[in-house]
């Protein structure tokens, strides 16, 4: 049975080289507008990128990073709603920390063992995201030969035996298994964890978070030709994916449209509850 309280994440990237909205929201005010559109849709939490991080963007240091977020805080602040920061870089995260925010969301699941002391006493809560890059953004490589779950598996229980050590509770963590580049340049390796996201909560009783929105992997898929469609067009692909991450029991999806998945959310609740 798909989970009845699943929360949206809505993604407000104040980047210049987003693949989804290019630069779109880099001016302080669109951005602020932007997330404000995102809690109207429906979302619950505002997860704020300052760098991108698919294959082809560019470097940004932390204090650019910082910087984009000083200019947008007071505004997002504001708004009332918890606030995420998406950023794997540790100067970044300890600003973040130091302002309070909701959450921190690692696409490199805290690599940084010199932050752990400061995590167990942070009081906000981790997703600690798998990606076959070790650090860093997204690349183009390929995945790596054979069943991707045992590989999964064992960055998780690495990851969380490592915490544990630190004294990082577990009721603060989200699990995050990656999707798109993360998993390599096979859009199978994305759909065999999209059909086995249960397998998560199952394993390590953590809650789990999913960003499946507006991927390359499912654009090839509802293309009719070998290019994937564009990025304008993917809300109907999206939207599927993001359903079926919720029949997986996913706790939290990240996306960039939140009003057709509370939409959807909304329904699902509605007949689990009859």
């Amino acid at each position: 049975m798909a989970s009845v309280s699943t929360q949206i994440f809505g993604i407000v990237n104040i980047t210049a080289d987003s693949f989804s909205d290019g630069g779109k929201y880099l001016d302080p005010q669109a951005a602020i507008s932007h997330a404000q559109d995102l809690l109207s849709q429906g979302a619950h939490v505002l997860d704020v990128g300052p760098a991108s991080s698919h294959p082809d963007a560019g470097d940004v240091s932390a204090a650019t990073e910082i910087a984009r977020l000083e200019s947008v805080w007071a505004g997002l602040k504001a708004l009332g709603a918890p606030i995420s920061v998406d950023s794997f870089q540790p100067a970044t995260q300890r600003w973040a920390m130091a302002q309070g925010a909701d959450w921190l969301n690692d696409i490199n699941g805290f690599a940084e063992a010199s932050l752990y002391d400061e995590l167990a006493d942070y009081n906000g809560k981790l997703v600690v995201m798998h990606a076959i890059q070790a650090k860093g953004i997204a690349t183009r490589e390929a995945p790596p030969e054979g069943d991707i779950w045992p590989i999964i598996f064992r960055f998780f229980e690495q990851r969380l035996e490592a915490f544990e050590r630190a004294g990082i509770a577990r009721d603060k963590l989200v699990l995050d298994p990656g999707m798109g580049f993360f998993l390599g340049n096979r859009p199978e390796t994305s759909l065999e964890v999209l059909a086995g996201l249960n397998r998560l909560k199952r394993a390590f009783d953590v809650p789990v978070l999913v960003c499946v929105s507006r991927k390359s992997f499912l654009r090839a898929l509802a293309s009719p030709n070998e290019t994937p469609i564009g990025v304008e067009k993917s809300g109907s692909i999206s939207l599927a994916g993001e359903m079926l991450a919720l029949e997986q029991q996913v706790d939290f999806i990240r996306t960039h449209a939140p009003e057709p998945l509370a939409q959807a959310v909304g329904l699902r609740r509605a007949l689990l509850e009859k």
